[in-house]
């Protein structure tokens, strides 16, 4: 049944459009014949409209991967920049959080390591949303913040980074096996920010999958076993979006072109200072407003990196 309503939400918006177009194709056959202009400036606005809603449509094409209409499993990691980087890692965080609020996704913080003096060394959410993995996976990738730095005495420019993997959720019946033998389970108290919210009883759950040495925790649920549940999910989440990097790789391979995996794979600048600009090194789109950026406006480096990538399928 969920699948029948996902394929009907597909075919819908393409039945309504067609009925669209139909109804102008009539109208304006009827102003041909009788040579009434009064109908053509309404008729120019219908049209820019059923326009309109043809590209959206067309760029919904571009999210048609195996997992692209699933929710999306997001981590952030702090990078080079001591504390700068661990600020970054926390205001990358709250921009996925305000993307997904404003595209009406449910979000929520499945695990996240506090910075020394601030900031976050790591954090994982889970957004459910359509399309939410096919949008997100262009996030994955090194991001890079230019800035003068709130954490210097002399107020100097810092150039920080921090990683953003991106992972599909998964349900159990998708076909990722994992041998209970190749788990190591550990348990601890959940880290919080001190007081009466730090947790007395070891509650958070860490899974080590040891062939790989893949790690997904999770301490923010009310049980042990709910975190456990979480992880397993996170973890075999994780464990697909290795499977699914080994393909690019091996594709990109066998097309020779160069695979650089890691750190190295800088995708976005965000600059701060001497001049504000955000700007995704993969496609050369740019704009000069950061601050609406880091509030979560990114659809329009999501679809311009999307659209780029249509020649390389």
């Amino acid at each position: 049944m969920q699948r029948l309503s996902a394929l009907k939400e597909e075919v819908e918006p393409w039945k309504a459009l067609a009925h669209r177009v139909e109804e102008l194709r009539g109208l304006l056959e009827l102003v041909a014949s009788e040579g009434d202009e009064s109908l053509a400036d309404e008729i120019a606005l219908d049209v820019g409209e059923v326009a309109k809603e043809l590209e959206r449509l067309e760029f919904r094409l571009l999210l048609g991967g195996e997992y692209d209409d699933h929710d999306a499993i997001l981590a952030v990691h702090a990078g080079a920049g001591g504390t700068d980087s661990q600020d970054w890692t926390e205001m990358l965080l709250r921009m996925y959080l305000r993307w997904a609020e404003r595209r009406d996704h449910k979000s929520r913080i499945l695990d996240s390591s506090a910075g020394e003096d601030a900031g976050l060394k790591s954090a994982t959410i889970e957004v459910s949303g359509r399309y939410a993995y096919g949008y997100l996976k262009a996030e994955r990738g090194v991001h890079r913040l230019v800035r003068l730095s709130p954490f210097d005495a002399a107020h100097r420019r810092h150039t920080s980074f921090a990683l953003v993997e991106v992972m599909p959720a998964i349900e159990d019946q998708v076909e990722i096996e994992v041998n209970p033998d190749d788990l190591r389970i550990e348990t601890f108290r959940a880290s919080g920010p001190g007081g009466q919210h730090v947790q007395k009883s070891s509650t958070a759950v860490r899974i080590t999958h040891l062939p790989t040495g893949v790690v997904a925790a999770c301490q923010n649920e009310r049980s042990q076993s709910q975190n456990k549940a979480m992880a397993m999910k996170v973890l075999r989440s994780r464990l697909l979006e290795l499977e699914l990097r080994k393909r690019e790789e091996e594709q990109a391979r066998l097309k020779g072109e160069h695979v650089e995996a890691g750190w190295g794979n800088q995708i976005r600048s965000y600059v701060l200072h001497p001049y504000t600009m955000v700007k995704d090194h993969r496609t050369g789109y740019e704009v000069g407003d950061v601050e609406a950026v880091l509030n979560g406006e990114i659809d329009e480096f999501v679809e311009a990196y999307l659209k780029s990538r249509v020649g390389e399928a």
